[in-house]
């Protein structure tokens, strides 16, 4: 088994060698490859019709920049640092992270699977102190890659318990940045109903805890992929004022991200089971 993720890895590293536009080629051609496979091509076609993209181009689009997604990983993780960054053609809205730093409560990032949203954490922790919350894949070695991927650029990793709980909320107090993925689905009492994408979904209130209880400043960023492997154009955006208890602050993130999502459709993660239903969930509220 060892030798097997030895060579695995070796493989890895090198395609992270390809050129972008190679890689992004041949994830493209992966995502359309994915869709012979009735279960994910299922998956994708409900997601995309509940959010209201039922035309078939929709379809091929959305599978497409999965597949690119997938394809960069090893670039993102295991190309030079240097490489990589040489890759983010453009940076808009860094003065917002500017002005929220000088506020000295605290910076949340919140960066949707929408674009290569690996590639914004990573940049951003080379520039200021950035803790990153992540869920860790069943796959040790994955893990390892991932891990060690993200770490290089001076970003640290924390896991969703409560030690990785509190030391985000001491890096909040402290005055830095905290890396948070919002558009999942909540476990057993830790989320919330919210309308997102026009459907209701479970998601997790963490992010806005951490704000209530911090003051931070919460920002949304995205890396766009640009076409034909040319690289990405990373965006900095504000949340909308609302009221400071979770609930309200919770709605408003939904409603931006979804904003978000409906200006780069096809750049989501769509064939993640965001409108999951699970038994231990909590009733839906009616207003949804």
């Amino acid at each position: 088994m060892q030798l097997v993720k030895a060579r695995l890895l070796f493989l890895l590293r090198l395609f992270s060698r390809l050129p972008l536009p190679i890689v992004h080629g041949l994830g493209a051609a992966l995502g359309w490859a994915g869709l012979l496979r009735g279960r994910y091509r299922r998956r994708l076609r409900e997601n995309l019709s509940i959010a209201g993209y039922r035309r078939a181009g929709a379809l091929w689009r959305a599978a497409r920049e999965s597949g690119k997604g997938l394809a960069e990983l090893p670039f993102v993780w295991m190309a030079p640092l240097d490489r990589v960054y040489a890759k983010i053609r453009a940076v808009r809205g860094w003065p917002l992270l500017e002005e929220a730093q000088r506020n000295g409560k605290g910076v949340l990032l919140l960066a949707p699977h929408l674009g290569c949203w690996e590639i914004c954490g990573m940049y951003i922790a080379s520039r200021i102190p950035c803790t990153a919350l992540y869920t860790p894949p069943r796959q040790s070695w994955v893990h390892d890659m991932m891990r060690q991927g993200r770490e290089r650029s001076g970003a640290k990793t924390v896991p969703p318990d409560n030690a990785g709980v509190r030391a985000m909320l001491t890096r909040l107090r402290a005055g830095e940045a905290v890396f948070i993925l919002p558009d999942q689905t909540a476990n057993k009492g830790e989320g919330q109903w919210l309308r997102f994408l026009d459907a209701p979904a479970y998601m997790p209130a963490l992010p806005y805890r951490l704000l209530e209880r911090t003051g931070a400043t919460p920002l949304i960023v995205f890396a766009k992929r640009l076409s034909w492997g040319r690289g990405y154009r990373l965006y900095i955006e504000s949340v909308p004022a609302s009221e400071a208890d979770t609930a309200s602050r919770a709605k408003a993130v939904a409603q931006a991200l979804s904003a978000l999502i409906r200006r780069h459709p096809d750049q989501y993660l769509w064939s993640y089971s965001l409108y999951r239903r699970r038994s231990d969930m909590p009733p839906m509220p009616e207003e949804l």
